[in-house]
């Protein structure tokens, strides 16, 4: 098991592909003791996400692992705002300068 990994989001975190992602990330969290979450290309993102994100925090507390997200989209911040999760998640909440596919 590898200490820690870092994994980039670029798909939508909606109820159309959450499903797919679901076990992609659950094996990620299985095979490491700490998972980084690069949201930043993350364009669209609907409860089903968050539900996923909620989920792989619960499953790494559970299991003794963390995870974290260390970049957020406006999407993925907009939607955990909206929500009042942010304490939930506990991460800084990091916006990339340049929104994505813009320079």
């Amino acid at each position: 098991m590898s200490a820690s990994q870092m994994i980039a989001i670029a798909d939508d975190l909606t109820i159309y592909n959450a499903l797919a992602q679901k076990q992609a990330l659950l094996d990620a969290l299985g095979a490491t003791g700490k998972l980084e979450l690069d949201l930043s290309q993350v364009g669209e993102i609907d409860t089903a996400g968050l539900q996923l994100l909620i989920l792989l925090k619960k499953e790494a507390q559970r299991a003794g692992k963390c995870v974290s997200i260390v970049a957020h989209s406006q999407a993925v911040s907009s939607l955990i705002d909206f929500c009042n999760m942010a304490a939930d998640f506990g991460d800084p909440l990091v916006i990339p300068a340049h929104p994505a596919g813009r320079v």
